[in-house]
């Protein structure tokens, strides 16, 4: 479970983070995921729910630039992680624990609860919220729960993969940095590497 409580930085604003991380690289294209990629990377995963997800997870990819393969398959492997292979959309904790977390934004009774982790990378706190809401012109701020949603939570996991330059990271095949970046250490670092690998097989076949 990754926790975002990067309340005193500022990531870059709405439309300048998505823009500047979404130039392609020359002679690339984006290309969307097919279902039969999907399946064959999480072999686990229902075909109902891999029919599901997929759109909402193209679409976040491409609108955040996230359009090579090395720069899928890291975003694919830390999600596949984070998600539990995109079983959880939202923590299974009430969200207690993050009650008048002042580095997170949480000064209100309840927002602890209110602002818990949501999206197949768990965002947190209503700093975090505010800003992934701004950057997607969404209201998530008073609409937390839209974050749990696939339109909306692979769009967030998009979002803070460009507030903090995770393309850079996955272009120069740096899956480590990324992953600290993420978790804030090396967390399940075994099981995220498995999947990266992984999804370096299958985006080689295309």
């Amino acid at each position: 479970m990754a926790l975002f409580g990067f309340g005193s930085k500022s990531p870059k604003s709405s439309k300048s983070s998505q823009s500047d991380e979404a130039s392609e690289p020359k002679g690339e294209t984006f290309q969307a995921l097919t279902l039969e990629q999907l399946r064959s990377f999480l072999t686990r995963l229902p075909k109902a729910r891999a029919q599901e997800v997929l759109p909402h997870l193209n679409d976040a990819m491409s609108e955040a630039g996230i359009n090579t393969p090395r720069r899928q398959a890291a975003f694919l492997a830390q999600l596949a992680h984070e998600s539990a292979e995109f079983r959880y959309f939202e923590e299974l904790a009430t969200g207690r624990a993050y009650e008048r977390r002042k580095d997170l934004g949480n000064v209100k009774p309840g927002d602890g609860a209110r602002y818990k982790g949501r999206g197949p990378i768990q965002i947190t706190g209503r700093t975090n919220y505010r800003a992934a809401g701004k950057a997607l012109e969404l209201d998530l701020e008073e609409n937390p729960a839209r974050a749990a949603d696939l339109d909306v939570g692979f769009r967030t996991a998009a979002w803070f993969w460009n507030s903090r330059g995770l393309n850079k990271h996955a272009d120069k095949g740096e899956f480590d940095a990324i992953t600290r970046r993420i978790n804030g250490g090396y967390n399940g670092k075994a099981s995220r590497d498995t999947y990266y690998q992984r999804a370096l097989r299958m985006l080689d076949k295309k």
